[in-house]
């Protein structure tokens, strides 16, 4: 089973943060860290899960809405640690292109599904070129579109394909968004493993995000393999390596 730290390693730290990524880099074993990605007014790159910064800022409204130098003037409370802040997306690849180069990966899951962000697909895949780091990317999304589309820019990108349902990603992927891998919920796996073969399955989690208290309990990767499942974005990598 390979593990990959969800939004970094978000249990312990704010997610999507310079600082959970950079612990996620120093676990040995892991296979990647994924993140995810929107555009701001003034059309920069920035790392953040939500349409909005409400939830994991002070601030209030949508990421669409704000400038680049105005959404870095938002705090990100990380407890004993310094206060964090949304990160361009440049900025991660500046702390992590020395891991990125040594085998780690990055999932970068398109945040396009809400508001299709013009010029989104490439944008990124040229930030991805100047660094010369396309082969430790994956891209990801919910908008099967964006995807067809990062294929035509990036013809040899490795792409995988977001939904519920093992079956809906499969079905988008029938469909021609040019998915090698799918990324199903970890409980929505309606498919036999056998109708999974020749796929990379990296399965999501919900969990518990920092500062929310841990349930204490772990998966059984075991029996998660047995459906299929080959990765797993996990909240707290750490436990499991």
């Amino acid at each position: 089973m390979k593990i990959w730290a969800h939004r970094g390693c978000s249990q312990r730290y704010p997610e999507n943060t310079l600082l959970a990524f950079e612990k996620a880099a120093k676990l040995d074993g892991l296979t990647g860290i994924e993140l995810d990605i929107q555009l701001t007014k003034d059309g920069e790159l920035v790392v953040i899960h939500d349409e909005k910064v409400d939830r994991t800022t002070e601030g209030t409204g949508y990421v669409k809405d704000y400038s680049l130098s105005e959404i870095k003037r938002l705090h990100i409370y990380a407890d004993v640690n310094p206060s964090q802040q949304i990160p361009a997306m440049e900025e991660v690849l500046d702390l992590l292109a020395d891991r990125m180069r040594e085998g780690l990966k990055i999932n970068i899951e398109l945040k396009n599904s809400v508001f299709p962000y013009e010029g989104m697909e490439e944008k990124i895949v040229e930030l991805i070129g100047r660094y010369g780091l396309q082969k430790s990317i994956v891209y990801s999304s919910f908008y099967a579109i964006s995807l067809e589309k990062l294929r035509e820019i990036e013809p040899q990108a490795q792409i995988g394909i977001l939904d519920t349902k093992v079956s809906d990603c499969l079905y988008k992927v029938k469909g021609g968004c040019g998915a090698k891998a799918l990324h199903p919920y970890w409980r929505g796996i309606d498919l036999s493993p056998e109708k999974l073969v020749g796929y990379s399955v990296r399965a999501y989690f919900s969990g518990h995000l920092y500062p929310e208290k841990p349930t204490g309990t772990l998966l059984d990767l075991e029996a998660l393999e047995k459906q299929g499942i080959t990765d797993v974005f996990l909240n707290e990598p750490e436990r499991y390596l």
